[in-house]
């Protein structure tokens, strides 16, 4: 490890691989730094098959799928700081320095550009206000799925799962699998958060139940969770009083919504958005924060990983670029204000190649024969019809804006 170079990449999961990659075939000197003692970030665990549909046409396990891109930074000879952690960082005369701690002592890197690819983490049980003990039981889907995938151990025999988001769904499943009974998944909305391939794959080929409009409002036991407490939800998602229902149990599986990791964001005063929780970003997935570019799930949680590496090779290509030619930004919103949710990119810049813009849509509601309408002004530049728009799913649309001079607005109507 060096102690400069012009990109560095933080985090070492399939975002942080594909804009190191990106980064490094662009002619940037690349250095990616990953906390773990190996790279792959979550795909490690993912035993289960249906990643690189989009990228590989084919269906990969998790590890299967990090594994081509680490071959490839293993090939291009990328720089590589593992079991090390970013302590702080800070910006001097359009360079960028790390401090960066690991088993060897304290290092000092520094850098024109840096991507950030932090991935996100899992809401806890005191995020989402469960009240009552704290016996041993209780897991995030996501350790559990380490526990049994990773370690080979079996962390329930008698389960409830709150929250029917993708990586829940599938830890339904897999528990299944190793011989713990299921009792159900509970959702306090009233549609489940998961993909519909996940609800039919993991919970109706296997039997398993799901409630909606209930969640889990305490938990008993003294030294092992023994039994939880459901109750329904209003259209507010406030528990019904009276509708407490007792059920017992030996393990609780919170799959109830991931967080975009940003301390490191913070620390530079980049701008996150309220909706996505990451950084705002230009179309090329840069920061308002020039030198700084984010992508994957630290920037806004996705459904594909497809769509992490995708726009993982986005950012590290832009990255390299800047370092290069550091051009000025000519910055224009991208608005929305019917029926989206996220919208990535929020900017664009009308000093760079805006022939191929990805946008990364999802949805605040589920509509059927609905329409994805882009607009400069009253100028049309896109429409398509669609049968089905989930909330649950990215839409993603490649634009041509090459000739647009203002900002522009994208709706769901």
């Amino acid at each position: 490890m060096k102690s400069n170079y012009d990109v560095i990449v933080i985090g070492g999961g399939p975002a942080g691989l594909a804009s190191g990659i990106s980064s490094k075939e662009n002619g940037a000197d690349t250095l990616i730094i990953e906390r773990e003692a190996k790279l792959g970030g979550i795909l490690k665990q993912c035993i289960h098959d249906g990643f690189g549909l989009t990228r590989y046409g084919q269906r990969l396990t998790g590890p299967e799928y990090a594994y081509k891109d680490i071959e490839k930074v293993e090939e291009l000879n990328i720089d590589l700081a593992l079991s090390t952690f970013v302590l702080d960082i800070k910006k001097k005369d359009n360079q960028y320095t790390l401090i960066l701690s690991n088993c060897e002592g304290i290092h000092y890197v520094s850098s024109k550009a840096i991507v950030l690819a932090m991935g996100c983490r899992e809401r806890t049980a005191k995020q989402v206000f469960i009240h009552g003990d704290r016996p041993s039981g209780i897991f995030t889907a996501g350790t559990a799925q380490y526990l049994v995938n990773i370690m080979g151990k079996m962390p329930a025999k008698k389960c409830v799962i709150l929250g029917s988001g993708d990586i829940g769904l599938i830890m339904a499943r897999r528990l299944t699998l190793e011989g713990a009974e299921v009792l159900g998944v509970y959702e306090a909305k009233n549609k489940p958060s998961g993909l519909n391939r996940n609800i039919a794959q993991c919970l109706n080929d296997f039997n398993i139940p799901l409630y909606l409009s209930k969640t889990v409002t305490r938990t008993f036991g003294k030294d092992r969770l023994e039994k939880v407490e459901i109750m329904d939800v209003d259209e507010k998602m406030q528990p019904i009083e009276g509708s407490e229902q007792i059920i017992e149990c030996d393990t609780l599986i919170l799959s109830v919504g991931l967080i975009p990791e940003n301390e490191i964001s913070e620390k530079l005063n980049i701008k996150l958005s309220n909706k996505t929780k990451g950084a705002y970003v230009d179309n090329n997935l840069q920061s308002l924060t020039d030198g700084v570019f984010a992508s994957g799930n630290c920037l806004s949680v996705n459904d594909l990983v497809d769509y992490v590496s995708e726009n993982g090779f986005i950012a590290g290509k832009a990255a390299s670029e800047y370092v290069k030619n550091n051009k000025t930004r000519d910055l224009v919103e991208v608005k929305n204000s019917k029926g989206i949710l996220t919208c990535v990119p929020q900017y664009l810049d009308l000093n760079s190649n805006l022939s191929k813009v990805n946008f990364y849509l999802r949805s605040d509601n589920n509509y059927k024969d609905a329409k994805i309408i882009v607009k400069e002004n009253e100028r049309v530049l896109f429409e398509r019809l669609y049968k089905t728009i989930n909330q649950t799913e990215t839409q993603k649309i490649i634009l041509d804006l090459s000739d647009i001079k203002h900002g522009i607005e994208v709706d769901i109507i």
